[in-house]
């Protein structure tokens, strides 16, 4: 690999392949203003989707399909010396400057290990159908609201990323969450509320797919990161936090 800043980690199963090259269009148009690496997670199986990553410079990593914690942990060991993570999924995009902006924030500010920024929330067909940007207020929410920190549109140092053992591997939908929280001790999250990718609401994403089981997992990670004399007081607030986010799922999925 050549010498980058960023090692953006995209995993796929294969079966996206007309919004997996939209995805690489935008990663493509990063690299006009930021030097990253591109690590693609595949199954040996998803030759297509391979060979179209191959086409847009990424280097392809076997998928060992045991989960998508595993699939993102492998991308993070395809490291040389890049000093910055991003992730993005097959069917996510970034919006331009996002990288660069993000990768100007950490510069900036050596006391933060996390940046991050606004996230449209796009149809099947790009439409925009809201925007999360809730900046300073989702670093405040985390360890016991909603989380609001797109992990498209996050960036972190990778020296804590990797301090804290990369992404849990027994987690399926909240393993981004489970991660922030470990990264609070390393530093500060800062933030803007521009725009910085944009997430696709479709009815097979895995976390729009699973509502509820994606909620409860979140809740046991954030209940396991609370002192624990909090632990059994967390369903007061649980519960409300799920019915809400439920019904902005709701209202999200109508439009789409």
């Amino acid at each position: 690999m050549s010498s980058s800043d960023i090692l953006v980690v995209l995993p796929t199963l294969g079966d996206r392949l007309d919004s997996l090259r939209e995805t690489l269009e935008t990663v493509k148009h990063q690299r006009q203003e930021v030097a990253l690496t591109l690590a693609v997670v595949a199954p040996l199986g998803a030759i297509e989707a391979r060979a179209i990553a191959v086409e847009y410079g990424a280097t392809v990593i076997d998928d060992p399909k045991t989960g998508i914690s595993a699939a993102i942990n492998c991308g993070l060991a395809a490291r040389t010396n890049e000093r910055y993570y991003a992730w993005i999924g097959d069917d996510d995009l970034f919006r331009p400057g996002g990288l660069k902006r993000l990768q100007a924030m950490l510069d900036n500010d050596a006391s933060a290990v996390l940046s991050f920024g606004g996230c449209e929330y796009i149809d099947p067909t790009g439409k925009k159908l809201a925007l999360s940007n809730a900046g300073a207020l989702a670093t405040f929410l985390l360890a016991w609201g909603p989380d609001l920190i797109p992990h498209p549109g996050t960036m972190i140092r990778l020296d804590a990323l990797e301090a804290i053992g990369g992404f849990d591997v027994g987690l399926k939908y909240a393993m981004d969450l489970d991660a922030f929280l470990k990264l609070r001790k390393y530093g500060k999250f800062i933030s803007t509320r521009v725009p910085v990718s944009a997430f696709r609401w479709h009815p097979d994403s895995l976390t729009v797919a699973n509502r509820l089981n994606s909620s409860v997992e979140s809740e046991a990670v954030k209940r396991r990161h609370l002192p624990a004399g909090l632990r059994p007081l967390s369903p007061i607030w649980n519960y409300p936090i799920r019915w809400a986010s439920a019904f902005a799922a709701r209202q999200v999925s109508a439009q789409a």
